[in-house]
């Protein structure tokens, strides 16, 4: 035989390899089956087709022939196929892929349906259950997602993934002690599974037991040092617990294993601005952007050094990245109407100022508000609820309108509240007033706080001094930003009547506040109008970076600020003023991150204050 019959006959017997000698639709289905498997789909369609010609409502080739839709991406055609293997007979992996089909097609109502019947069918499957969950979870279902993960840890108890997904939305539910409960299941964990101790670091993350979820990424980095995800949790277990100096390596044994890991790059740069190397971070925000040229949250981030720094003019441009930064806390608008950023005349037009950010943002930004009437703009504000009336009666707003009305009153332009700095283009020098903005309260509301303190024993020969220890507690940054009520005891033995200005208390600081020799008045704070009007009664706010230190400082009130060694970029560094606002005092933490040295100095100097005013 020569080298061409040779050839001839070799393809001829790898053809016959893949061609099926079977005869059966059962033996045609398991050849089908076997060419999937190793990855010849065309071999397997013609294998289901011909089992189908023998017998058209054979169910396994059926969901086969669904099978290698679904491969193809053809989820429609997939979904038909697997819904004619059903009806012949339903089986729960039948069940199962359609339920994912639908999934992937965003018919979630559908899909729940579906993998309800594979439950019923196997109402003691665990994995079905922790599946049905899933979906209801997606469909923002929780408390029925957390009854069906629950359930399925009934089943079984070593089903780590839904205990971890049911104490998570326990813990979003604020259910704290039965995510404790769920979470505590880990603790007979295999401590060699590597991908188990990540889940269970991320349960402790969410809790924010720090320590003990450091113990267990660092174990999990043990098992498997080449996973670039698991070096950079540790560092970021690292950045939580203050040790951002110790983070660094982790980032960087993250990137090298995986040189465009985004994640490790972003967390990197955080810890450098933690430790103020600001070079240093904007360099690692190129490199993102070097990387991806969609990494809005690196201009977002760069942005804000370069307003902390000062640098306003390229600060305010960078800052409008936040509407693209996925998982912030903006609200994102998709008007018709163009938007306004300072370059077109406002003359004669209607200009709507939606609320993007914090309400204590609102309450800064506001100073711009006349500003735009100057311009010749009617001025419609759009805010959430409790600082609309705030803000209805500053001078040139025409109309103050509540997130929640829907149907909003014509206008030619807009432009969101954190966007006037840039609109305006101001600078350091050029920051409008920071007083004489807001509407004073009125003087038969003044008059009713008056009597409420003049109630009170001793309020009227002390100075007094209004306190607010926490901010909202969804902030990124409110466990450097809000303080434990605890820390402010310190102040009280002072000769001073100390006045509750905090909204919420949390569980910790309500008991501590209960035993406190402090007036808490704060069920009468209805608004930022009430509030304003309780300031207006004082000497002074001592308070944490939130709303109402914005509130005091608008209103021209002494207001003493407590700040993180990091702080919010509108704080600057290195000055114990604010351009913003002139009578406002900042307390900064020192490179220990420390509130006690700050409570610190801030009793000596409310003690030097009392002083001074009791020699009067």
């Amino acid at each position: 035989m020569n080298r061409r019959e040779r050839r001839s006959t070799f393809k001829a017997s790898k053809v016959a390899q893949h061609q099926p000698s079977a005869t059966t639709p059962a033996a045609l289905y398991e050849a089908g089956v076997h060419h999937l498997s190793a990855g010849r789909h065309l071999d397997a369609q013609i294998c289901c087709q011909k089992a189908l010609a023998l017998d058209a409502g054979h169910a396994d080739t059926l969901h086969l022939t669904g099978l290698l839709c679904l491969q193809a991406g053809q989820l429609d055609h997939a979904i038909e196929w697997i819904s004619r293997a059903i009806r012949q007979q339903p089986k729960t992996d039948y069940l199962t892929n359609l339920g994912n089909a639908l999934l992937k097609l965003g018919r979630r109502e559908e899909a729940l349906a579906t993998f309800d019947k594979a439950v019923q069918l196997e109402p003691d499957n665990a994995g079905l259950w922790k599946t049905l969950g899933d979906v209801l979870a997606d469909m923002v279902r929780l408390a029925e997602a957390i009854l069906t993960y629950q359930h399925a840890l009934k089943l079984n108890p070593r089903l780590w993934e839904a205990a971890h997904k049911a104490g998570t939305l326990l813990h979003q539910l604020g259910r704290t002690e039965e995510a404790l409960d769920l979470f505590s299941l880990h603790e007979q964990m295999p401590a060699d599974d590597s991908l188990k101790l990540q889940m269970r670091a991320l349960s402790m993350y969410i809790l924010e037991r720090f320590e003990e979820g450091l113990q267990d990424i660092q174990s999990a980095h043990t098992i498997d040092p080449t996973d670039a995800g698991t070096c950079s949790y540790v560092g970021v277990f690292l950045r939580q617990l203050k040790r951002d100096e110790e983070a660094l390596p982790w980032f960087d044994q993250a990137i090298r294993l995986r040189p465009d890991f985004l994640g490790a790059f972003h967390n990197k740069a955080l810890a450098l601005v933690q430790l103020h190397r600001f070079d240093g971070a904007l360099a690692i925000y190129d490199q993102m952007k070097a990387i991806s040229s969609s990494a809005a949250a690196a201009d977002f981030d760069a942005s804000l050094i370069q307003l902390l720094t000062g640098n306003f003019e390229t600060g305010w441009a960078g800052r409008e990245a936040r509407s693209n930064v996925p998982g912030l806390a903006v609200s994102r608008f998709e008007f018709s109407q163009p938007r306004w950023l300072g370059k077109e005349s406002l003359a004669g037009k209607t200009i709507l100022v939606p609320e993007d950010e914090g309400m204590g943002d609102t309450i800064q930004f506001a100073r711009y508000l006349p500003m735009l009437a100057a311009r010749g703009a009617r001025v419609i504000v759009r805010v959430n609820d409790p600082v609309l009336p705030l803000l209805a009666g500053i001078q040139g707003v025409s109309q103050c309108i509540p997130h929640s009305v829907e149907a909003l009153p014509a206008f030619d332009l807009y432009c969101p509240v954190g966007s006037l700095p840039l609109a305006f283009e101001t600078r350091l020098d050029t920051i409008p007033p920071g007083v004489g903005y807001l509407p004073q309260p009125s003087e038969a509301r003044m008059k009713i706080w008056e009597d409420r303190l003049s109630g009170c024993f001793g309020v009227e020969k002390k100075l007094r001094v209004g306190l607010v220890w926490s901010g909202n507690p969804k902030h990124l940054n409110d466990r450097n930003r809000s303080i434990p009520m605890q820390l402010y005891l310190r102040l009280l033995d002072l000769d001073a009547a100390f006045i509750s200005l905090q909204k919420d208390p949390r569980p910790d600081d309500k008991a501590v506040l209960e035993q406190a020799d402090i007036i808490d008045v704060s069920t009468h704070l209805t608004d930022f109008t009430e509030t304003a009007a309780l300031i207006n009664c004082l000497d002074l706010v001592i308070t944490v970076d939130t709303s109402v230190a914005h509130l005091a400082g608008a209103l021209g009130l002494p207001t003493w600020i407590l700040l993180s060694y990091q702080p919010d970029w509108r704080w600057l560094l290195d000055r114990d003023d604010s351009p913003w606002y002139p009578t406002v005092r900042l307390f900064r933490q020192d490179e220990t991150r420390n509130y006690g040295p700050v409570l610190d100095k801030v009793r000596s100097e409310l003690a030097a204050m009392i002083a001074a005013r009791k020699s009067r």
